[in-house]
């Protein structure tokens, strides 16, 4: 038996194009939604806020929009109605007593019994139709009920005055003018809704921005601390964990940590001084058994640089104790110490610049900010013949970059030197002294303020350190 296969269309068929479009639909939801994230706002309150006010806005809207369709339209239809029948019986009554003498009276009962002003005009042309408003729903309304009930040339006017409707009618051999109070065909009451719908939200607001922002506040407050502790700066005096159970549970997991944090810095630095002390004895005590022993000179000698290196080791190690040492912040004068590099540049026989922009006062912990900024700019000094020292202070942080035409650092090589005892095989190595512990204990000090340090080219040729802490 013979079988025929149908051909596919060329493009895929329409089962490729809907693959296409679900495919399609996530990256367009992503960008949605990164644009939406744009544009909203970064705060916590005002994030809260529009969740308070968007959901009520929109309820509001919906309430507002059935109640204009429902309601005020339906209400305004009616009233027109009836008043548009009213006018259809005047029109009524005048054909069926066509005399002059009956229009007087038949103008005196709809102006008591129907409340309209009633005349009669020359058979001129009706005006011209003016401007419609913005908001026509009275004219369609009437236009409609003149059109089902009355069937003749018409003409009215609901802008030229806010409390009269003006409506005209072609009759045969005469126009007929008749003025309606607007109350009559327009649920003109519509606006008392509108405004307890609005004077409600107000009320609701003022209800809830309070509340939010009494939320909010201890949130504020734990970030505060949290930041003054990333800062190495003290907790604030009045922090205590407040606000919902959620963000309490929060603070005392904070105070806790930090508490554990301390206590860890303080026994590892109270270890590393107690064994550095100790080990620096023991060394004293080799070093004097060296000088009392005989021997070989070039042996003893071997053996004071061995010790000479194990006690730099541990000053460095004293160092890196003390950069982890609790210290209160206080007042640091960049400017005094500018000047005091000056100063050491002159012994170092190395040419200095320095610049300084905004304020000379910053709040660090003082010994330990000095102690970085030795260790980085005598780093500079060690391996340069010119320095270039660039502080900028101002909006909440300190930058301070140091320049050198000294040999650089390898690009490779430059997360590496922040690693405790790393010694360089390159030419900008450390000389004898040294212990490899100096840019380790700066980008310490640098992070336990909430900063860093990083290394860059030069313009000069050597090397770029540019540290940032928040000041």
């Amino acid at each position: 038996m013979a079988t025929t296969q149908l051909e596919q269309p060329e493009g895929g068929g329409l089962g490729d194009l809907a693959m296409r479009t679900l495919r399609a639909m996530p990256r367009a939801w992503n960008r949605f939604w990164r644009l939406v994230a744009l544009y909203m706002p970064k705060r916590l309150y005002a994030r809260s806020l529009i969740i308070v006010i968007a959901p009520m806005i929109l309820l509001q809207s919906v309430v507002a929009f059935v109640f204009m369709e429902r309601h005020w339209q339906t209400v305004t239809q009616r009233l027109s109605q009836a008043t548009i029948a009213d006018i259809a019986a005047v029109i009524d009554m005048m054909e069926t007593y066509p005399h002059d003498a009956d229009y007087a009276n038949i103008i005196r009962i709809a102006q008591d019994r129907m409340q309209l002003k009633v005349d009669l005009l020359p058979p001129d042309p009706l005006p011209p139709p003016g401007p419609r408003p913005f908001f026509s729903i009275l004219d369609e309304a009437l236009s409609s009920e003149i059109t089902k009930q009355i069937n003749r040339p018409f003409w009215i006017d609901t802008v030229g005055n806010s409390n009269v409707v003006e409506v005209r009618v072609q009759l045969e051999g005469k126009v007929l003018r008749v003025f309606v109070r607007r109350s009559q065909a327009y649920a003109s009451n519509t606006h008392i809704f509108l405004i307890w719908m609005v004077g409600t939200s107000l009320v609701l607001l003022m209800i809830a921005i309070p509340f939010l922002r009494n939320q909010i506040r201890p949130i504020l407050t734990l970030a505060e601390a949290a930041e003054s502790f990333g800062k190495g700066r003290p907790m604030p005096r009045d922090f205590r964990p407040r606000g919902a159970e959620e963000v309490r549970r929060a603070g005392f997991a904070f105070i806790q940590m930090r508490e554990r944090i301390e206590r860890q810095i303080e026994q590892r630095t109270a270890m590393l001084t107690g064994v550095s002390h100790d080990l620096r004895t023991i060394l004293t005590r080799f070093k004097l058994q060296l000088a009392l022993a005989g021997g070989k000179s070039e042996t003893k000698a071997a053996l004071n640089q061995d010790i000479d290196d194990m006690q730099s080791m541990l000053e460095g190690y004293l160092s890196f104790a003390r950069g982890e040492a609790a210290e209160d912040t206080g007042r640091f004068d960049l400017e005094t110490y500018l000047q005091k590099l000056g100063e050491e540049a002159q012994l170092r026989k190395c040419k200095l610049t320095t610049t300084l922009s905004g304020d000379p006062t910053v709040h660090v912990r003082p010994n330990a900010f000095a102690r970085l900024l030795s260790n980085v700019i005598g780093n500079a000094f060690r391996y340069a013949k010119t320095v270039e020292v660039h502080a900028n202070h101002g909006r909440g942080s300190l930058t301070v970059t140091i320049d050198d035409n000294g040999p650089g650092i390898a690009p490779d090589k430059r997360e590496e030197v922040f690693k405790p005892f790393l010694r360089l095989d390159e030419a900008r190595n450390l000389d004898a002294s040294g212990t490899g512990l100096g840019l380790s204990i700066a980008r310490d000090i640098a992070r336990s303020h909430g900063g860093d340090i990083s290394l860059e080219d030069s313009p000069l040729g050597g090397l770029r350190a540019v540290i940032k802490v928040p000041a």
